[in-house]
C-alpha cells in the first residue's frame, strides 16, 4: 500500500509544480481552469506560489518518507478547499457560471483527498531527532499570528489588506489560503520535530522563491496606498526564505545532506 500512495504523491507533486510554473508564466490553459473573475498578473503569480509551495511540502515528506509530516499538509487542504467550494458553489449558483460550479466540485475532491492524507498518515510517528530548533519555533508562532490576522482581514474582505488590487470574491479565497497555512504551522508546533518542520521550510522557500522578484520589481511603481503593505509582505518573504535556506542547507544538525536515514517514519506495510 505504502508504495502506491508513495507514486501517487509523487504524481500531485508533479502536477503542481507544472500548475506553478503554468500560473506564473499566465499559459492560456491555467488561466483558463482559474474561474475568479478580476484576477490580476501579480494574484496568478501568488496562485503559482501556493503551488509551488505545496508541492515542496509534499515533496519533502515522500522523498524522505516522513509521512507523519503529510498530515499537516491534509489539514491545510481540508481548511483552504472546503470553504472555498462552498464560496464557488455559491457564485456559480448566483451568476449561473458552470466553471464555478465545476471548481467547486474539485475543490470538495481536494478537500476529501485532505480528509483522506490527514487521517492515514496522522497515525504515523515521526522521529523526534534532531528537534525543531528554538528559532524555528518562534519563527513559527510569528507567522502563525500574522497568518491569522491577515486572512481573518482579508476573509472579512478588509480593503489594502495585501499590497495589490482584488476582488472581494479573491479576498475570501486568498484569506482561506492563508488561514490554512496557519493551521500548517500550527501542526508543526503541535509535532516539534524537525522532520516535520522542514517540510514547512520547504514550502515557505519555494512559496518566496517564486515571489520575491515579482514584489521586489513592483515596489517601484506600487500605488501609495500599498506600498508600505507590499515593503513588509517583502520583509516577511525575504526573513522566511533567509530562515529556510540556513535551517535546510547550513546549519549543521538539520541540512538536508546532514546524514539523516531517508526511512524516519515507523511505517508498516499494509496489503
Amino acid at each position: 500500500m505504502i508504495k502506491y500512495v508513495r507514486y501517487t504523491l509523487f504524481f500531485i507533486c508533479f502536477v503542481q509544480f507544472l500548475l506553478a510554473m503554468a500560473f506564473f508564466l499566465q499559459l492560456p490553459f491555467a488561466v483558463n481552469l482559474w474561474p475568479f473573475q478580476g484576477t490580476t498578473p501579480l494574484t496568478f503569480i501568488f496562485i503559482s506560489s501556493i503551488f509551488a509551495a505545496a508541492a515542496a511540502s509534499t515533496l519533502w515528506a515522500t522523498a524522505s518518507e516522513n509521512y507523519g509530516a503529510l498530515a499537516g499538509i491534509g489539514l491545510d487542504y481540508i481548511a483552504i478547499l472546503t470553504p472555498v467550494s462552498i464560496l464557488s458553489f455559491q457564485l456559480g449558483a448566483s451568476s449561473g457560471n458552470a466553471q464555478l460550479t465545476a471548481y467547486g466540485i474539485a475543490c470538495v475532491l481536494g478537500s476529501l483527498f485532505g480528509l483522506g492524507l490527514l487521517l492515514w498518515s496522522i497515525r504515523i510517528p515521526m522521529d523526534s531527532t534532531p528537534s525543531m530548533p528554538g528559532f524555528v519555533r518562534w519563527s513559527f508562532v510569528i507567522f502563525i499570528i500574522a497568518l491569522l490576522i491577515v486572512s481573518t482581514q482579508l476573509i472579512l474582505q478588509v480593503p489594502n489588506v495585501i499590497p495589490w488590487k482584488i476582488t472581494p470574491e479573491l479576498s475570501v479565497v486568498i484569506g482561506w489560503m492563508f488561514l490554512g497555512a496557519a493551521l500548517y504551522f500550527v501542526y508543526a508546533l503541535l509535532r516539534p520535530s524537525w522532520v516535520n518542520a522542514a517540510g514547512q521550510l520547504a514550502g515557505f522557500l519555494a512559496y518566496d522563491v517564486v515571489l520575491i522578484v515579482p514584489f521586489l520589481t513592483r515596489l517601484p511603481t506600487t500605488a501609495p496606498e500599498q506600498q508600505m503593505g507590499l515593503i513588509i509582505y517583502t520583509a516577511v518573504v525575504s526573513y522566511s526564505g533567509l530562515l529556510a535556506i540556513y535551517y535546510l542547507f547550513i546549519h549543521k544538525s538539520t541540512r538536508v545532506w546532514a546524514g539523516m536515514p531517508s526511512k524516519r517514519s515507523i511505517v508498516k506495510e499494509q496489503g
